[in-house]
Protein backbone atom coordinates (compact mmCIF):
# COMPACT_ATOMS: atom_id res chain seq x y z
CA UNK A 1 0.00 0.00 0.00
CA UNK A 2 1.00 3.44 -0.73
CA UNK A 3 -0.12 6.47 0.98
CA UNK A 4 -0.63 10.23 -1.32
CA UNK A 5 -2.78 13.03 -1.38
CA UNK A 6 -2.22 13.75 -4.63
CA UNK A 7 -2.28 11.56 -7.83
CA UNK A 8 -3.23 11.16 -11.77
CA UNK A 9 -3.46 8.40 -13.93
CA UNK A 10 -2.32 8.75 -17.66
CA UNK A 11 -2.35 6.47 -20.23
CA UNK A 12 -3.32 5.51 -23.84
CA UNK A 13 -7.46 6.48 -24.16
CA UNK A 14 -9.16 3.64 -24.04
CA UNK A 15 -6.43 1.72 -21.49
CA UNK A 16 -9.00 2.25 -18.32
CA UNK A 17 -7.99 5.19 -16.83
CA UNK A 18 -11.39 6.22 -15.72
CA UNK A 19 -12.30 3.30 -14.50
CA UNK A 20 -8.86 2.75 -12.93
CA UNK A 21 -9.12 5.82 -11.08
CA UNK A 22 -12.60 5.83 -9.80
CA UNK A 23 -11.89 2.17 -8.30
CA UNK A 24 -8.73 4.15 -6.71
CA UNK A 25 -11.48 6.55 -5.34
CA UNK A 26 -13.18 3.84 -3.90
CA UNK A 27 -10.56 2.94 -2.01
CA UNK A 28 -9.01 5.90 -1.08
CA UNK A 29 -11.98 7.94 -0.59
CA UNK A 30 -9.94 11.26 -2.61
CA UNK A 31 -12.20 13.46 -4.67
CA UNK A 32 -11.73 12.30 -8.57
CA UNK A 33 -11.97 14.98 -11.39
CA UNK A 34 -11.58 13.63 -14.58
CA UNK A 35 -10.06 16.07 -17.53
CA UNK A 36 -12.42 15.46 -19.83
CA UNK A 37 -15.47 17.10 -18.06
CA UNK A 38 -13.24 19.94 -17.46
CA UNK A 39 -12.49 20.43 -21.14
CA UNK A 40 -15.51 19.27 -23.03
CA UNK A 41 -19.74 20.83 -23.45
CA UNK A 42 -22.28 18.33 -23.86
CA UNK A 43 -22.89 19.76 -27.39
CA UNK A 44 -18.97 18.25 -27.49
CA UNK A 45 -17.77 21.69 -27.93
CA UNK A 46 -14.87 22.65 -25.82
CA UNK A 47 -13.72 25.36 -23.40
CA UNK A 48 -10.97 28.17 -23.84
CA UNK A 49 -7.94 26.94 -22.75
CA UNK A 50 -8.10 30.14 -20.43
CA UNK A 51 -11.62 28.23 -18.69
CA UNK A 52 -9.55 24.65 -18.68
CA UNK A 53 -6.72 26.42 -16.88
CA UNK A 54 -9.05 28.00 -14.33
CA UNK A 55 -10.90 24.75 -13.45
CA UNK A 56 -7.77 22.92 -13.36
CA UNK A 57 -5.75 25.36 -10.82
CA UNK A 58 -8.90 25.26 -8.89
CA UNK A 59 -8.41 21.37 -8.19
CA UNK A 60 -4.44 21.86 -7.89
CA UNK A 61 -4.91 24.23 -5.07
CA UNK A 62 -6.81 21.52 -3.40
CA UNK A 63 -4.83 19.28 -0.93
CA UNK A 64 -6.43 16.19 -1.66
CA UNK A 65 -7.08 14.74 -5.64
CA UNK A 66 -6.90 12.28 -8.12
CA UNK A 67 -7.13 13.58 -11.88
CA UNK A 68 -7.87 11.28 -14.58
CA UNK A 69 -6.49 12.29 -17.95
CA UNK A 70 -3.73 13.54 -19.98
CA UNK A 71 -4.09 16.36 -22.30
CA UNK A 72 -0.04 16.85 -22.99
CA UNK A 73 -0.10 21.01 -22.42
CA UNK A 74 -0.71 20.43 -18.58
CA UNK A 75 0.86 17.39 -18.09
CA UNK A 76 3.92 18.60 -16.34
CA UNK A 77 2.37 21.09 -13.80
CA UNK A 78 0.13 18.18 -12.96
CA UNK A 79 3.17 15.55 -12.70
CA UNK A 80 5.00 18.60 -10.68
CA UNK A 81 2.02 18.87 -8.06
CA UNK A 82 1.71 15.15 -7.37
CA UNK A 83 2.33 12.61 -5.02
CA UNK A 84 2.10 9.56 -7.19
CA UNK A 85 1.54 8.48 -10.76
CA UNK A 86 -0.26 6.08 -12.45
CA UNK A 87 0.58 5.11 -15.80
CA UNK A 88 -1.48 2.19 -17.86
CA UNK A 89 1.05 1.28 -20.29
CA UNK A 90 -1.09 -0.79 -22.67
CA UNK A 91 -0.57 -2.32 -25.75
CA UNK A 92 -2.83 -0.76 -28.93
CA UNK A 93 -5.50 -3.72 -29.04
CA UNK A 94 -6.34 -3.41 -25.24
CA UNK A 95 -7.09 0.29 -25.74
CA UNK A 96 -9.36 -0.21 -28.81
CA UNK A 97 -11.35 -2.83 -27.38
CA UNK A 98 -11.72 -0.60 -24.42
CA UNK A 99 -13.30 2.11 -26.56
CA UNK A 100 -15.04 -0.19 -28.71
CA UNK A 101 -16.63 -1.46 -25.08
CA UNK A 102 -17.75 2.21 -23.74
CA UNK A 103 -19.82 2.71 -26.83
CA UNK A 104 -23.17 3.06 -26.44
CA UNK A 105 -22.82 3.66 -22.28
CA UNK A 106 -23.30 6.84 -20.49
CA UNK A 107 -20.25 7.35 -18.25
CA UNK A 108 -19.37 10.22 -15.48
CA UNK A 109 -16.06 11.03 -17.32
CA UNK A 110 -17.84 12.19 -20.51
CA UNK A 111 -20.35 15.11 -20.78
CA UNK A 112 -21.97 12.75 -23.63
CA UNK A 113 -22.59 9.26 -24.70
CA UNK A 114 -20.30 8.01 -27.56
CA UNK A 115 -22.79 5.95 -30.04
CA UNK A 116 -20.40 5.52 -32.83
CA UNK A 117 -16.42 5.10 -33.25
CA UNK A 118 -14.87 8.81 -33.95
CA UNK A 119 -12.27 7.84 -36.70
CA UNK A 120 -10.15 11.41 -35.99
CA UNK A 121 -10.00 9.98 -32.39
CA UNK A 122 -9.57 6.05 -33.67
CA UNK A 123 -6.43 7.27 -35.50
CA UNK A 124 -4.79 9.61 -32.68
CA UNK A 125 -5.23 6.50 -30.22
CA UNK A 126 -3.37 4.58 -33.20
CA UNK A 127 -0.59 7.07 -33.45
CA UNK A 128 -0.50 7.40 -28.99
CA UNK A 129 2.35 4.64 -28.83
CA UNK A 130 4.49 7.22 -31.28
CA UNK A 131 3.24 10.60 -30.80
CA UNK A 132 2.14 10.74 -27.14
CA UNK A 133 4.14 8.02 -25.14
CA UNK A 134 7.20 8.93 -25.85
CA UNK A 135 6.62 12.34 -24.59
CA UNK A 136 5.20 11.17 -21.57
CA UNK A 137 8.22 8.60 -20.76
CA UNK A 138 10.38 11.53 -21.25
CA UNK A 139 8.43 13.80 -18.06
CA UNK A 140 8.28 10.79 -16.25
CA UNK A 141 11.73 10.23 -16.77
CA UNK A 142 12.08 13.59 -16.02
CA UNK A 143 10.41 13.40 -12.96
CA UNK A 144 11.56 10.05 -11.86
CA UNK A 145 12.09 11.16 -7.95
CA UNK A 146 8.06 11.05 -7.84
CA UNK A 147 6.55 7.36 -7.19
CA UNK A 148 5.54 6.31 -10.47
CA UNK A 149 3.37 2.85 -10.95
CA UNK A 150 3.25 1.47 -14.69
CA UNK A 151 0.67 -1.02 -15.39
CA UNK A 152 0.96 -3.19 -18.57
CA UNK A 153 -1.82 -5.17 -18.29
CA UNK A 154 -5.29 -4.42 -16.77
CA UNK A 155 -4.38 -7.76 -14.49
CA UNK A 156 -1.93 -5.55 -13.15
CA UNK A 157 -4.05 -2.19 -12.29
CA UNK A 158 -6.81 -4.62 -10.76
CA UNK A 159 -4.82 -6.63 -8.80
CA UNK A 160 -3.22 -3.16 -7.45
CA UNK A 161 -6.48 -2.06 -6.33
CA UNK A 162 -7.40 -5.15 -5.05
CA UNK A 163 -4.09 -5.51 -2.52
CA UNK A 164 -4.35 -1.75 -1.77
Amino acid sequence: MINFKRAIVIGCPGSGKSTFARQLQKVTDIPLHYLDMLYWNADKTTVSSEKFDERLADILSKDTWIIDGNYGRTMETRIKQCDVIFFLDYPLEICLDGIRERLGKPREDMPWIETKEDEEFIDFVKSFANDSRPKILELLDKYSYKKIITFHSREEADNFIRFF
